[in-house]
């Protein structure tokens, strides 16, 4: 095989050995950032694999891993929710214990979905090879590179379009970031571009989290003593995204 595909092959392994500790460590329930380092884990996944869309066992670990994502999000919610009460020093307005919450990194621990994910990255080794074996990897640099592509040039066409969702755009601006770091070389993006991606993700999640409190505040009368800070808070952060969108502008020109 070449370089780039063991290259690739060594990346999803030492993902893999990531996500066994993550699990140990969300089973163990003494350790804070488990469950954010196994999101981070799902995500550089994800990033290496999405480019790769098509090939031999690629789809169904890539989906495995979005599945996981999806479950762990709204624990991970309620974990950002409960920090930034802190911070307020309102840790008792939390809508749940932390009893409640180790319970969560348990059950999470133990879910089928992690199962079935662990059990698919098992197989990987063996289907990467066979796929190399079989020429299927033959030109896989120049699939990604056009992948990578078409999200950028997505990402520029939503940045100009007057009715732009920040929500898509949030989604959009992701993508590209992680699937720079991931292939840095077939992004061809420069890091001083990469930065102010980062920047506009920043601004975008602020944002995307004081929504998801301010909805909140609608369904659970405890939290009403933090509405007014929070409406200003994402007024400000909506602000701070929209400038940092603009700054975009020249990363991503729209192709004639």
């Amino acid at each position: 095989m070449s370089d780039f595909i063991e290259h690739c092959l060594g990346r999803v392994v030492a993902l893999q050995v990531r996500l066994y500790a993550c699990q140990a460590r969300l089973a163990d329930c003494t350790d804070p950032e488990a469950l954010h380092d196994l999101r981070i884990t799902l995500r550089q996944l994800r990033s290496l694999l999405r480019p790769l869309r098509g090939l031999p066992a690629v789809d169904a670990l890539e989906e495995g891993a979005a599945v996981l994502g999806r479950l762990s999000g709204p624990l991970r919610d309620r974990e950002v929710l409960t920090a930034e009460l802190e911070r307020l020093g309102l840790a008792h307005l939390a809508p749940i214990d932390e009893a409640q919450q180790a319970a969560g990194y348990v059950a999470l621990a133990r879910s089928d979905e992690l199962a079935d994910i662990m059990r698919l990255l098992d197989g990987w080794p063996g289907n990467w090879r066979d796929a190399a074996r079989q020429g299927q990897l033959d030109n896989v640099k120049k699939r990604i590179r056009r992948r990578l592509h078409r999200q950028q040039r997505q990402l520029a066409q939503a940045l100009r379009d007057p009715a732009h969702d920040r929500h898509r755009l949030r989604l959009l601006i992701k993508r590209v970031r992680y699937a720079a770091e991931t292939y840095p070389a077939q992004s061809r993006l420069s890091k001083a571009a990469q930065s102010r991606l980062k920047r506009a993700q920043s601004a975008l999640g602020d944002w995307h989290d004081h929504l998801q409190w301010l909805a909140q505040v609608e369904m659970l009368t405890s939290l009403r003593p933090c509405r007014d800070l929070w409406l200003q808070a994402q007024q400000a952060s909506e602000r701070r995204a929209d400038d940092a969108l603009l700054a975009l502008y020249g990363d991503f020109p729209v192709e004639g």
